[in-house]
């Protein structure tokens, strides 16, 4: 009996099998698609061939693993204060609640709860297209107070995500107005359009924008068709994982590192 442990992964779309001591150090990793086992030793080399032989397909080349690329060196470099990657979606909204959580008794809810329910269920959605190559950041704050709630990258493009509550609401939208069940309507696409404006300037790529209404809504209206802006509820954000044709992966890896460093953020 083997005493490594096989554990498969997911990163940028392609399946790695990393192999483990059983206290969960890592001895190596077999990239299937690139046909490589990357091994950070070659005292257990036998061990570790020996316990992916199930999993291995075709001809593979065996040795220590490539070197960085500059958008992982990029990161390798950030500081933990500087990094957003590690941000929950919702961050903001979680430490506003936290600093104040309001009157415990109210005859409505407090609104800052629904929409943390909206940022979450949308991020998560996000967060679940890494298998397709997609990378997902959560509540990037820019200057002057505004924020965007989501940025996605992959290779179908660049977008920023708008998450706005509509569970069991109807919704109405007459470009650039949103009216969601009996609030009173307001410009919302104008800011989502900002938004990604704002993002195309920091990261000098094209930002699309994007509206996903955490539901299901009771009923979705669009009254006058929204001018570049995509309006998806979260249960379909799944079909950005079908386009592609617009970054290569290492554009997305350069991108997503750009993207991550709270300093791109400080002149948008």
């Amino acid at each position: 009996m083997t005493s490594l442990r096989v554990v498969p992964t997911w990163r940028l779309g392609r399946e790695r099998l990393y192999v483990c001591l059983r206290d969960g150090r890592t001895l190596a990793w077999y990239d299937r698609e690139a046909g490589r086992v990357n091994l950070l030793g070659e005292d257990r080399r036998e061990d570790v061939l020996k316990a992916l032989g199930p999993f291995v397909t075709g001809p593979v080349t065996v040795g220590p693993p490539p070197p960085p690329t500059p958008a992982e060196l990029a990161r390798l470099a950030l500081r933990p204060d500087d990094d957003l990657a590690p941000n929950r979606p919702g961050e903001a909204l979680l430490v506003a609640l936290e600093r104040d959580p309001g009157p415990a008794h109210r005859l409505r809810g407090d609104p800052r709860r629904r929409a943390l329910l909206a940022e979450q269920a949308v991020g998560a959605a996000l967060d679940g297209l890494d298998r397709s190559g997609w990378y997902a950041l959560h509540s990037l704050q820019l200057p002057g107070g505004a924020r965007i709630h989501h940025l996605a990258i992959g290779p179908g493009g660049l977008f920023a995500v708008h998450a706005l509550y509509a569970r069991k609401l109807r919704v109405l939208i007459t470009d650039p107005e949103v009216t969601v069940g009996r609030t009173e309507a307001g410009p919302l696409l104008r800011r989502v359009r900002t938004a990604a404006d704002r993002a195309s300037h920091a990261l000098t790529a094209e930002v699309r924008p994007l509206l996903a209404l955490a539901g299901p809504t009771a009923r979705l209206t669009v009254a006058v068709p929204s001018r570049e802006v995509r309006v998806v509820e979260d249960a379909d954000l799944g079909g950005l994982a079908r386009l592609g044709g617009v970054l290569k992966p290492a554009d997305v890896e350069a991108l997503h590192a750009m993207a991550r460093d709270r300093h791109t953020w400080a002149g948008a």
